[in-house]
């Protein structure tokens, strides 16, 4: 049964992603958590249950088997022209959508004109820009890998492979692919930036404060859902007196030193635990900002698609 529990486990993991990642209507919402409610409790287990946890998401052990079983092999014989025509139709429809924001669409679009020629590197990575912006970074980066098969020498794949390595917080992979991207295209200014923001989080990531607080807080104080948030939390008592008590040490309390705060160790620490109050009252939404950070953090959100 121990298998059959971590397979469970991984299914309700996956299920829990979808709920969260924004694009799911309420009542599409409520059937997944049903769909939670009712496998946990037929194999007997909990969200808490981390030893059943395995090293990969479902979703890409999934993807990892199609992409060593499915269309991998390029077709023998050219689409028709007819083929040829419409697969250019359908990528120009998808393109429409990404401008109106309809991403679903848009991967339903791209993926009939794969069906119709599968020899075209663009449809592929039109593809991954849709799945990305949508938060199906794992998606992104296996059609992207697919369009780099196809045509190496094309650096929109390369740079959008980047994007969503990085949103999956997979950074020196990311500043690889965008150093790869301007091998290709060394003077395209969207490239560049985004191999700074990369190499920047890069270094966050192994800061003392990125590590606490678990995600850029810059970008969170420029968030206006974070913001509103925030003011919201601030009316909790709890969180009043943690200010209080920080900003009696910052002009000269009890444990203020000569700057105020006695030392950085102890801004980290009011920092870890501001986060924490935070994380407590509105664990959704902060998982919501955190994606929205990640799709939208990065030069190119407005890219023109091939």
């Amino acid at each position: 049964m121990a298998v059959e529990k971590r397979l469970a486990f991984s299914i309700v993991q996956f299920l829990r992603d979808q709920t969260h990642c924004g694009a799911l209507n309420s009542d599409e919402q409520e059937s997944l958590e049903v769909a939670i409610q009712c496998l946990e409790t037929t194999f007997k287990i909990s969200s808490s249950d981390c030893h059943l946890a395995v090293p990969q998401p479902l979703t890409e052990i999934f993807l990892n088997s199609l992409l060593k079983n499915d269309n991998l092999t390029l077709p023998e014989t050219s689409p028709t022209p007819e083929d040829t025509e419409r697969a250019e139709q359908l990528k120009n429809e998808g393109n429409n959508h990404m401008k109106e924001e309809n991403y679903r669409c848009a991967v339903e679009c791209y993926t009939k004109a794969i069906d119709l020629d599968l020899r075209n590197a663009v449809y592929y990575c039109n593809r991954a820009a849709a799945h990305s912006k949508l938060g199906n970074y794992t998606e992104a980066t296996v059609d992207c890998e697919r369009a780099i098969g196809i045509d190496p020498t094309y650096s929109k794949a390369y740079g959008r492979m980047g994007l969503a390595l990085t949103a999956m917080n997979k950074y020196p992979e990311a500043i690889s692919y965008f150093k790869k991207a301007l091998v290709l295209d060394p003077e395209n200014d969207t490239y560049k930036s985004n191999l700074k923001i990369a190499e920047q989080k890069q270094k966050e990531a192994t800061s003392p404060i990125a590590a606490g607080l678990g995600f850029d807080m810059a970008s969170l104080i420029n968030n206006p859902a974070f913001i509103s948030m925030a003011a919201s939390v601030m009316q909790n008592q709890q969180v009043q007196q943690l200010m209080s008590g920080m900003m009696s040490n910052a002009v000269g309390g009890p444990a203020a030193g000569v700057g105020g705060l006695s030392d950085i160790s102890s801004l980290i620490e009011a920092g870890q635990q501001f986060a924490q109050q935070i994380q407590q009252q509105n664990p959704e939404l902060i998982e919501q900002l955190r994606n929205h950070i990640r799709s939208r953090s990065f030069s190119g959100s407005a890219e023109e698609h091939s």
